[in-house]
C-alpha cells in the first residue's frame, strides 16, 4: 500500500464502547464469584486483550473463572452492543476528513470489532483492514498488533500514527517505533487520563475528534 497510515484503536476511540464493555465483564465477574466493579476493571484492564485480563484476575484470585465465561461475556457483549453502542462524537467527520489509508488494531477480536463498526456506520472506512490482537502473540501492551497492522499494510512502523485512548495502547504504539496521538474525548475519560497517555510516551493528546486532521498535519506535514 505505501504512504502514511493511520492506525485506529477501536474501543473508546472511534466507539464509545468502554461504559458498555466493562458493566458487561463486571456483571459476568460478581455472578461468578470475583468482585470486580466497572471501575476497578477500568482501572486495570482497559486496552488489554479479554484473554489476557481473564487470566490475570484468575491468577490473582487463585480459581479459575467458569469454562464458558468468556464465551458468555463475548455474546453479552455483542448484544450489547447491537442495541445500544453509539459512534464517538464526531468520528464520522473525521474519518471524512483524513487522506490516505486508515486501519484499526484493537485488542478485541474480529467479530467484535466489525459489529462495532458495523453498528455505528464506521465500517465503510476501514473494510477489509481490521486487526485483532487475537491475531497476534502478545497483546498491548507489547508493540506485536501495531507491527502486525504495519505489515499488512505495506508500510514502515516509523510511517504509521497510532489514535489511542489507554496508556497500555500509547506504550504498544512507542514501542513499536510509532507516532502517537492521545484521545480523551471518550465518555469513560476521566480527569488524570491525558497525564496517563503523555506519561506512556503519547506526542500530543486531543479532547475531540474534530481536531485529529489539524493533529495530523501538525505532527507529519501531510
Amino acid at each position: 500500500m505505501g504512504g502514511p497510515v493511520v492506525i485506529f484503536d477501536c474501543n473508546g476511540v472511534l466507539v464509545d464502547s468502554e461504559p458498555l464493555a466493562t458493566a458487561v465483564v463486571s456483571n459476568a465477574f460478581i455472578r461468578a464469584g470475583f468482585a470486580l466493579t466497572p471501575d476497578l476493571i477500568a482501572r486495570y484492564f482497559t486496552g488489554r486483550r479479554p484473554a489476557d485480563m481473564f487470566t490475570e484476575v484468575e491468577i490473582a484470585a487463585g480459581r479459575k473463572l467458569p469454562a464458558d465465561f468468556a464465551a458468555t461475556v463475548a455474546n453479552e457483549t455483542l448484544r450489547r452492543f447491537k442495541a445500544e453502542l453509539r459512534a464517538t462524537s464526531h468520528a464520522m467527520q473525521a474519518l471524512s476528513w483524513i487522506r490516505g489509508p486508515k486501519c484499526v488494531a484493537s485488542s478485541s477480536s474480529l467479530d467484535r470489532i466489525r459489529t462495532s463498526l458495523e453498528t455505528t456506520d464506521l465500517l465503510r472506512f476501514f473494510e477489509p483492514y481490521l486487526f485483532s490482537a487475537n491475531e497476534v502473540p502478545q497483546g498491548k501492551p507489547a508493540p506485536d498488533l501495531f507491527l502486525y497492522a504495519a505489515q499488512k499494510m505495506h508500510v514502515l512502523p516509523r510511517e504509521c500514527i497510532v489514535v489511542e485512548d489507554s496508556a497500555v495502547g500509547v506504550a504498544a504504539g512507542v514501542a513499536a517505533g510509532m507516532t502517537v496521538i492521545g484521545f480523551v474525548g471518550g465518555s469513560h475519560a476521566g480527569s488524570h487520563l491525558g497525564n496517563n497517555l503523555r506519561a506512556a510516551g503519547a506526542k500530543t493528546v486531543i479532547t475531540d475528534m474534530r481536531a485529529l486532521k489539524t493533529t495530523i498535519v501538525d505532527l507529519r506535514g501531510w
